[in-house]
């Protein structure tokens, strides 16, 4: 059985009529003949999509009871049990009631699928989750739930329901979407024509790149080279050299004239990793064309213009800038240049526009030197070899063994040209092999002591010798070259794989990075510099080693990271071809520089809404919790000073009785507030000292009723190193919790025991719990779970006992009880062998 087929309407904003075409589909496919059901449809109590239910089955939904109510989401057994051929499936992204078969619909969807059911469902742009940010930029709603774009992008058929936002605002001003009472806030919020114009551009971009992928696909399975101008897509030829700006801006404006062009920029590089390219201008260009919107890219290919036009082919290109070559005229003798070779073959279908630019005909400049870096100590002995060696041998050969034959004098000598090639490279050799034939036609050849050969084998012997020698050389020299080469890009390899594991484990350390930059290219020092702009001075932001530079230009080395960052790196010249891997270590230095910047504004907004939290629930504290008590006192002593009732001594009593169970409340409530002010600002200091844990918990027990806690402290346990003050605060806080939220008649069970080097506290209630997921959440400040609490409090007694625990270095946890109910594990550490941290105290009285 094959797997079954995706459609999905995709819509810009609620209301845009996705559910009504879904049904309309159904219907078509019913009157076809087609088995087709309803599997889950929320009509929102819109009529005209209520009414397009009819005529059709509709699978019933199951029932779910969540937290005492019950909800209905789509029986997926049900579905898979009826088996149809269509199941029209609404909301994709929607999320499930907790005790559903799947967390997500669309998971529901993908097994109705496996089963080979054909799935009809709906989408909004704002659901897509990788364009979560975008949308909440635009509405300031973040979207709770979505949808893999995957998942979306693997449908076999995407429908755009499209419609324009004041067509759409119509809709709702007439109540055909929401209900009367919620059009106006609509309207003015979500509604907006501004939002809804820029959800409805994100949906229809997001479909045009999807059904540029179908067109991409459809080329490529039907082997379609043609191109075809659905879009204007324009490819940028880059050499590397100063015109490249000028053609990167001209591609961007033609792109411009037409709606939807797109610019792709392209170097392309042999495979020998031989160019004349400048790096530094390269990254300059690549940051030009992708702030313009483009994107650039990297392909290598030893012909250009081949290379050139099959990435253009590939992409579907309409167009191809490229500059006026910078060749003089005397160079067009040997072949007619990229530029005219790329527009004779381009052929019809693809526009070649060559741009003029201010570096025309002014010659490319020197090329790169091709001869492998081989180190200065094994050129020395090459030259040695080539010169020496045929000398020493000369002399070896005339006083030891004169008479050894021409042959193998000749063979001699090779062996030292081949040697020289090692170890030199090509020209020792050649040089080894001038030498070596002078000395041999001097020293070797009839007539001797002349450079004048009789017999005619001779002089073939030595053209032989030299051709061979030469041939030889040439050949261990690429090989060397070659050999270099290879050790080199692995060495390069291994820097970038290092680079692009440190982004995927999310290293953002910029010293170590910095330091392992000037470990790799054994430099002195190496600093990150930045400026505003132009006219400021620059300013380290990070340096490693000895003196880092101050400025780019005192540097040995400087490498530009866009226009406002630049590495400086002092210690020797580095050659031009390190400086590719410079340019990915200063791209990654950015980034790292960027990701710190954003991580510490990040925390900063964390704290500033922290701190706005904390201020909006004290200002709601202060407005009910504070004021509550203040007002049953301010009654009370009104009551007490009127002249106009005479209170007995009771009623005296009692309304005393009031007032001071009033100031209690406000001295409680005031001590924790002001003890999260404490630990919000770090001003705790914990003053640890031995201490038995029995002396201090019965003390933390004053605030409850007696009967209300039962106490099992054994009086073995060993001695707890905490602060004796804030451990009575964080017990009697837990404590009071406990019995807060306990039933009638139940205690609160207080119990201690010694568990390796720690002891553990434990307060155990029979109370209604908390589900796993809100355990947390109860020790933040300003928290109570439910929002609607038993008793009085503002939520921030566990909040202080925790903080203070932590300050002590015990951890305060909570587990449920068996058999119902919550219990706080408080773990503090025994005094056993710990070095107690005693405060300095002044040579004043302290109380």
């Amino acid at each position: 059985m094959g797997r079954g087929k995706l459609r999905i309407y995709l819509g810009a904003a609620p209301g845009v009529g996705k559910t009504y075409a879904m049904l309309s589909e159904g219907h078509r496919r019913v009157e076809r003949g087609t088995d087709c059901v309803v599997a889950f449809v929320e009509h929102h109590s819109r009529p005209r999509t209520e009414v397009m239910l009819h005529g059709l089955e509709v699978i019933a939904r199951r029932e779910i009871e969540y937290r005492g109510t019950t909800f209905t989401e789509m029986d997926v057994d049900a579905v898979l049990a009826r088996r149809p051929a269509v199941a029209l499936v609404d909301e994709l992204p929607h999320t499930n009631v907790p005790g559903s078969r799947n967390t997500k619909r669309w998971q529901d969807v993908e097994e109705l699928l496996a089963a080979g059911i054909d799935v009809i469902s709906t989408v909004n742009i704002q659901h897509l989750e990788s364009l979560g940010d975008v949308v909440e930029s635009i509405t300031g709603i973040r979207q709770k739930e979505t949808v893999p774009d995957e998942i979306v992008r693997r449908a076999d058929q995407i429908e755009l329901v499209d419609m324009s936002p004041q067509a759409l605002r119509r809709r709702m001003a007439h109540g055909n979407i929401y209900k009367s009472d919620k059009v106006d806030a609509a309207l003015s919020n979500y509604f907006r024509p501004g939002n809804l114009t820029a959800l409805r551009e994100l949906a229809l971009l997001w479909t045009a790149d999807r059904v540029d992928e179908y067109l991409q696909e459809y080329r490529t399975e039907h082997r379609v080279s043609k191109i075809w101008g659905s879009r204007e897509r324009i490819v940028v030829g880059l050499t590397g050299g100063p015109e490249g700006r000028t053609l990167i801006r001209r591609a961007v404006r033609l792109a411009e004239k037409g709606a939807g062009g797109e610019v792709l920029a392209v170097y392309i590089s042999r495979s020998d990793g031989l160019t004349a390219a400048s790096p530094k201008e390269l990254a300059v260009q690549r940051t030009l064309v992708e702030d313009l919107g483009g994107t650039f890219h990297h392909v290598i290919g030893d012909d250009i213009p081949t290379a050139l036009l099959e990435f253009a082919r590939g992409v579907n290109a309409t167009q191809i800038v490229m500059g006026v070559s910078r060749r003089r005229s005397w160079q067009y003798a040997f072949s007619p240049g990229v530029s005219a070779t790329v527009a004779r073959e381009s052929g019809p279908d693809l526009d070649v526009h060559i741009v003029t630019h201010d570096e025309a005909a002014k010659g490319r400049g020197l090329p790169v030197a091709r001869r492998a870096r081989l180190g200065r100590s094994r050129t020395i002995w090459g030259w040695l070899t080539g010169i020496a060696g045929p000398v020493l041998l000369t002399l070896l050969l005339s006083s030891a063994v004169p008479d050894l034959g021409l042959a193998n004098d000749v063979l001699l000598f090779l062996t030292l040209t081949v040697a020289a090639a090692l170890l030199g490279g090509l020209r020792p050799a050649l040089a080894s092999a001038a030498v070596g034939s002078l000395l041999l036609n001097w020293f070797f050849t009839p007539p001797v002591h002349e450079l004048t050969i009789a017999d005619p084998r001779n002089i073939v012997a030595l053209v032989v010798f030299v051709g061979v020698a030469i041939s030889v050389a040439s050949v261990v020299d690429l090989a060397a070259r070659r050999t270099h080469q290879a050790a080199r890009l692995r060495a390069e390899a291994e820097t970038l794989s290092f680079l692009a594991g440190s982004v995927l484990r999310g290293e953002t350390g910029l010293e170590d990075l910095l330091e392992r930059l000037r470990e790799t290219f054994a430099m002195d020092s190496v600093a990150l510099l930045e400026r505003v702009d132009e006219n400021e001075p620059w300013a380290c932001v990070a340096g490693v080693g000895s003196r880092p530079g101050a400025r780019p230009e005192d540097a040995d080395v400087d490498m530009p990271v866009g226009d406002h960052l630049a590495l400086a790196l002092t210690g020797r010249v580095l050659p031009a071809e390190d400086r590719r891997v410079l340019g990915a270590f200063a791209a990654q230095a950015a980034v790292v520089l960027e990701r710190q910047r954003l991580v510490d504004e990040a925390e900063e907004a964390r704290k500033q809404a922290e701190g706005n939290k904390i201020r909006t629930s004290l200002l709601a504290a202060v407005s009910h919790d504070l004021r509550t008590p203040l007002a049953g006192i301010k009654a009370s002593v009104t009551s007490l000073r009127s002249d106009d009732v005479e209170w007995s001594e009771e009623d005296r009593a009692e309304l005393l009785a009031g007032i001071e169970h009033g100031a209690d409340r406000l001295d409680h409530l005031v001590g924790n507030l002001l003890d999260v002010s404490r630990l919000e600002t770090g001003t705790v200091t914990a003053v640890i000292r031995e201490t038995d844990l029995d002396e201090v918990v019965p003390m933390a027990l004053g605030g409850v009723p007696e009967e209300s806690v039962e106490l099992d402290i054994p009086e073995t346990l060993p001695m707890v190193a905490v602060d004796r003050g804030l451990l009575e605060r964080a017990v009697a806080n837990i404590v009071e919790n406990a019995v807060k939220y306990s039933p009638d008649g139940e205690p609160v069970l207080v119990a201690a025991s010694a568990i390796s080097d720690r002891v553990e506290l434990r307060v155990v209630d029979r109370g209604p719990g908390v589900p796993d997921e809100a355990k947390d959440r109860i020790f933040g400040a300003f928290q109570r779970y439910g929002d609607a609490p038993r008793g009085e409090g503002v939520g921030l007694g566990l909040a202080v006992a925790r903080g203070f625990v932590e300050s002590m270095g015990g951890t305060l946890t909570v587990e449920d009880t068996p058999g119902g109910g919550l219990t706080m594990v408080l773990s503090l550490r025994t005094a056993d062998g710990l070095p107690l941290a005693l405060p300095e105290l002044s040579g004043e009285k302290t109380t």
